[in-house]
């Protein structure tokens, strides 16, 4: 999982899918979702149970998915649930919480149904820091329009009922069409159906339902879906291809030989920035689906760049979890989840890679990259670095490991870096952290997880005394890490550049406000401008009109601070603002506001040969 915030966070496991004998398949959970008749924005869903040889049984719907992370309560979403006989009696049911319900009489039940709203319409924020459902991997249900099928938001498990097949029929208007990286096991044209092995299948395939939209290629033997939703129809799957091929086909020749999926597809979905529409932007990945939301705001070029960098983390999430993971995350209790020790390698190595690749590959040049492990040295200087790791890791749902989840995107990162420098090192530049994982993938894989306490031992062992030493110490220890020590092992040090920085936000310190009411964009009064504003004697207060003859609003601000990030230094410009309730326009140049930043850049020549097999090899 990437999530994004302003600027713009999971590992879910590939569970085992075994063919069923031909007793297992006559059991199954058969499951219907009315996506054709939605009543006050709820969809019906009708299950058919198997066989029960209890007098009561609990039907679930997740508290919480592998990945995210978090405690999100699916079931809360649902209402107006029943159960009943093979005559049509109702059944005796009794609420437990949030996500449960039991049913007596449990023999004889036939059938269940239930009303499912989506979460979506709930959302105030950004997912972080409240209760909102991270959007990724929430629901929308918006009739004849847009569905978005995140399965584990519609469809629960019975006690003891785990590793039943799943047969899923969705019914929709013929106008929209399904994807998802499942195959149609029906021809109709306002029917789907898809069967899994075992809930745990089903939960990692969601489906976008959408006027059809969507690009197929492949990759080196890998086929490629991208479908979109863009309420406006302002981006397409076409006009997002040649960028998503090009980074794919980067990340399949980075990663070599640990991937063998042979599909993979990526949903878009657009967001409005209405009230009822998704605010939680970033991905959640799948083994072969990664969903991603983003305001459809943005200029193209913004687009692009987010979805290289969230897709391209999610992709490398094939390595680990999804190949190498623990077994708290193979047998992942849905209700009563017990996290792993390990989010340094899920998501670090993971975020790691997502930058190596990219220099690796010639995507990004030296200082940019440097750039970026600067960004994420400074980041995580905000959160505790003193907390171990793995402590967090294991305690994630609980405060006060909870606000410390986004240091797995920083230090995380960081961690996956300081041991591919030092097996960069002892090898003499032959074998990196790249190579640590193809080992750990022989080593387990898919159907094999390893026990939480005993895996750095096991790297260990495939590394050197070294790497386990660090692991002790950084990741397990509360030592805070001495990054410049591992990055002179490389011949890369300290170094400052002046940079232009961003027109209308600093850090995340934005200069100019909006109206919810009017939709005007106006300076702020309670920040001290920078030079751009007082350059064209800009004051607080100004209502932003237009800029270069262009109007701007709350509809499209992403469009001004995008485009505001291509203005070069006296560029010439023109300003229409309303001040004081008069209009007024204001021409000058662009002043950019300049700032130190720490950076890092290669100083050692004796050392090039290790940092270009650390960076190239």
């Amino acid at each position: 999982m990437k999530k994004i915030i302003c600027t713009l966070a999971l590992a879910v496991t590939l569970w085992s899918c075994k063919t069923g004998t031909s007793s297992a398949a006559k059991e199954n959970v058969a499951v219907n979702i009315n996506l054709t008749d939605v009543k006050d924005d709820k969809v019906l869903v009708t299950v058919t149970a198997p066989q029960i040889k209890t007098d009561e049984v609990i039907y679930s719907i997740p508290k919480t998915v592998p990945g995210t992370y978090s405690t999100d309560n699916y079931g809360k979403y649902s209402d107006d649930f029943k159960a009943f006989d093979v005559k049509g009696n109702a059944l005796n049911v009794k609420r437990i919480d949030d996500n449960s319900w039991s049913i007596s009489d449990a023999k004889k039940l036939k059938t269940i149904t239930y009303l499912v709203g989506d979460t979506f319409d709930t959302e105030k924020g950004t997912g972080f820091g409240n209760d909102d459902v991270f959007s990724p991997a929430g629901t929308n249900i918006n009739a004849g329009i847009n569905f978005m099928v995140n399965t584990h938001g519609f469809v629960g498990y019975f006690q003891d009922k785990l590793d039943v097949p799943y047969k899923v029929t969705i019914t929709h208007p013929e106008t929209l069409w399904g994807a998802t990286s499942m195959t149609d096991e029906d021809a109709s044209k306002t029917s789907d159906v898809f069967t899994t092995p075992r809930y745990a299948v089903l939960v990692e395939n969601p489906i976008m339902y959408s006027k059809p939209d969507y690009t197929t290629f492949n990759v080196n033997g890998m086929d490629i879906l991208i479908a979109v939703y863009s309420p406006t129809g302002k981006f397409t799957a076409e006009s997002i291809t040649p960028e998503m091929k090009t980074m794919m086909t980067a990340q399949k020749n980075f990663l070599g030989k640990v991937n063998a999926t042979k599909k993979y597809t990526v949903l878009l979905y657009l967001s409005s920035m209405a009230k009822d529409d998704a605010h939680g932007f970033g991905a959640l990945e799948h083994p072969t689906v990664t969903t991603v939301v983003l305001p459809e705001s943005m200029p193209k070029e913004k687009l692009v760049e987010s979805m290289k960098d969230v897709v391209s983390h999610e992709f490398f999430h094939i390595v680990t979890p999804l190949t190498i993971h623990s077994k708290e995350i193979q047998y992942f209790d849905y209700n009563a989840p017990k996290m792993s020790e390990h989010l340094w390698m899920y998501e670090g190595v993971t975020e790691y890679f997502a930058n190596l690749f990219q220099i690796n590959q010639g995507l990004i040049d030296e200082p940019e990259f440097y750039t970026r492990i600067a960004d994420k040295i400074e980041q995580a200087k905000s959160l505790n670095d003193t907390m171990s790791f793995t402590v967090m890791s294991k305690n994630v749902l609980e405060q006060p490991y909870k606000d410390q989840y986004l240091n797995v995107y920083q230090k995380g990162a960081l961690i996956g870096m300081c041991i591919d420098i030092i097996i960069r090192e002892k090898s003499n530049g032959e074998r990196g952290i790249l190579d640590l994982m193809h080992k750990l993938s022989e080593e387990y894989g898919v159907e094999k997880p390893f026990n939480d306490n005993e895996l750095f031992d096991k790297i260990t062992k495939l590394t050197y005394p070294e790497v386990g030493e660090f692991l002790k110490t950084h990741v397990a220890g509360t030592t805070p890490i001495q990054y410049d020590q591992y990055l002179a092992k490389v011949g890369v040090t300290k170094a400052s550049e002046k940079k232009a920085g961003s027109v209308f936000i600093k850090g995340q310190m934005p200069y100019i406000g909006v109206d919810p009411k009017t939709k005007q964009i106006s300076v702020r009064q309670d920040v001290e401008l920078n030079p751009f504003f007082t350059n064209l004697d800009l004051k607080p207060g100004d209502v932003i009109l237009s800029i270069n003859a262009k109007p701007y609003t709350l509809d499209n601000i992403y469009d001004l601070i995008g485009e505001s990030e291509n203005w070069k230094e006296n560029d010439p410009i023109t300003v229409q603002i309303k001040r004081a309730g008069a209009d007024k326009t204001i021409k000058g140049t662009v002043k950019l506001p300049y700032e130190e930043s720490e950076t890092f850049k290669a100083t050692d020549a004796s050392k090039e040969k290790l940092k270009n097999a650390w960076l190239k090899g």
